[in-house]
């Protein structure tokens, strides 16, 4: 195993919580409906595939740049009040990589100025030798194209590489891209098709670097 690569939301930090919220709240104060169905789907893609994803749901009944403004400022409302809510385990499991030499790589669907906002916030930049983000792909996740991308940055073959995701659309990206995927469950538990895709699954990043330092 030459890389470890990261998801963002709902892996580093536990983001994709306040941002149920935010969606829900927003859709409730606009008169929006099913959106605590709808968001479950939504983890794991980009702008691109979400916007589209939510006209295939409400149609044009609703103006989803706005409803994604309005979400996004009470998102990051909730961080500058709140923090930036690391997860469980990531400094210790980014400063273990680093030490045994492992290349690190982050292939987040959120956008690049996203990305590096929430790793300066955190001051862990420093630890991934790559960035690659949904604004850098057509489609991201599940489809593999973003994790592709990332191996080729890392000067890495897929299967020379392990991914570390919470979501299912994750966990498809990367085994569809021919990586060793890990499932770290945030919002959504695994199923029998996690479970089958997956090569393990952890409670936490501490029992990822648990299983790596055996």
């Amino acid at each position: 195993m030459k890389a470890i690569i990261f998801d963002m939301d709902g892996v580093l930090f536990d983001t994709e919580r306040l941002c149920m919220d935010s969606w829900i709240a927003v859709a409730r104060e606009n008169g929006i409906p099913d959106m605590e169905a709808f968001f479950p789907r939504c983890i794991g893609r980009n702008q691109t595939d979400t916007a589209a994803l939510f006209r295939e749901f409400y149609g044009e009944s609703y103006d989803y740049e706005q409803f994604r403004q309005q979400a996004s400022e009470k998102f990051h409302e909730d961080i500058v009040q709140k923090g930036m809510p690391v997860k469980k385990g990531v400094r210790e499991i980014l400063e273990f990589l680093r030490q045994r030499k492992y290349r690190i790589g982050l292939a987040s669907s959120s956008s690049r100025p996203s990305v590096e906002e929430h790793l300066e916030r955190t001051g862990l930049r420093e630890y991934f030798r790559s960035l690659t983000t949904g604004d850098m792909v057509e489609h991201s996740k599940p489809q593999p194209d973003i994790y592709r991308m990332a191996c080729e940055s890392m000067g890495v073959d897929p299967q020379e590489a392990m991914a570390i995701e919470d979501s299912p659309n994750g966990i498809r990206a990367a085994y569809s891209a021919g990586m060793i995927p890990i499932m770290v469950p945030d919002l959504i538990e695994p199923d029998q098709e996690m479970q089958e895709k997956s090569m393990l699954i952890c409670r936490d990043l501490l029992e990822v670097m648990a299983f790596l330092d055996k």
